[in-house]
């Protein structure tokens, strides 16, 4: 039995081959429509989420399983006072696979030591959330065809937001790519990020605080949102706001092939007027993501022998 807890957990041949069943799926819908019958997806959302949680609810029926759980810890006995490991093991008597979102960090790790089924991070505090990284590389992969050789733009919050430093681990094990760090200077990638991610793999980066100096070198662009209350004043958040927000003007020296992600939601740090734009792919990068959990939940199934 495996488990997903962090993208680092998956070598970089079950990350292709589970992108390729992905992809498969995508083409051939119907061949995959009853592969879990009889199996039930538990998701277990201590904290709110709208697109993690749907996606995952929409993937596993799709596969033709069905679903349990709840959407917020009030709902459930944690409430009463129940720890994560005793819910793991009470829920795993009841699910095949188990999908876990919790605001503290490393919460699925702790599940996964009790669980009789997989686990699936969706989530944990400011950690990791494996499933949006995969999410992201399936976009990649369908806009570029590959993940080598390739220049990523990483703007908005880049301190705080784990999306970025989750993207940028698993595309750190990829040759030939350089990062564009896009953020004010109080925003900026975490220094271990740096030193322990960036560096180690010698994959080229540099900082910037002006996206539209670097905008005709990007071949995806990954957005992210700037916090007002990430800012020590409201002068510096005044003054460093208009410059991440991604408008058609900025886009003007941008390649015609690039590819704007965001993992969502998004507040302003993209106008609406981009989503027109045929190189605006985040809201395809949502559908990705019920097609990455398709195809994740049916490979975890199977390694654990149970399809």
């Amino acid at each position: 039995m495996r488990h997903l807890l962090d993208t680092t957990d998956l070598s970089l041949k079950e990350i292709d081959d589970m992108i390729a069943t992905a992809v498969d799926i995508i083409d051939n819908k119907d061949k995959y429509s009853h592969i879990c019958d009889g199996k039930k997806l538990a998701t277990l959302f201590f904290e709110p989420s709208t697109r993690t949680r749907l996606s995952f609810e929409a993937a596993m029926l799709e596969l033709g399983g069905s679903v349990l759980g709840f959407s917020e810890a009030a709902s459930s006995s944690a409430s009463k006072g129940e720890s994560v490991e005793d819910t793991a093991i009470m829920v795993s008597c009841y699910a095949d696979i188990i999908a876990m979102r919790h605001p503290f960090e490393g919460a699925p790790r702790i599940a996964s030591t009790r669980s009789k089924v997989p686990i699936i991070n969706a989530g944990d505090g400011g950690h990791s959330h494996p499933t949006q990284t995969l999410t992201d590389l399936l976009t990649i992969y369908r806009e570029k065809g590959s993940f080598n050789n390739l220049t990523i733009g990483l703007c908005g919050d880049l301190k705080f937001g784990r999306t970025v430093h989750s993207l940028i681990k698993a595309m750190c094990r990829y040759e030939n790519v350089k990062f564009v760090l896009i953020s004010p200077k109080e925003l900026c990638v975490p220094d271990y990020i740096k030193s322990d991610v960036l560096d180690k793999s010698g994959n080229g980066y540099e900082e910037v605080e002006d996206m539209e100096q670097v905008m005709d070198q990007i071949d995806i662009l990954y957005m992210t949102r700037i916090q007002r209350e990430r800012f020590f004043s409201e002068d510096e958040y005044l003054k460093h706001k208009d410059a991440f927000i991604l408008d058609l003007d900025k886009l003007k020296t941008a390649k015609s092939d690039l590819a704007i992600m965001h993992p969502l939601p998004r507040v302003n740090e993209i106008k609406t007027e981009v989503d027109f734009d045929p190189r605006a792919k985040y809201f395809e990068q949502a559908l990705n993501g019920k097609y990455i959990r398709m195809a994740l939940i049916k490979t975890l199934l199977e390694w654990g022998g149970k399809l």
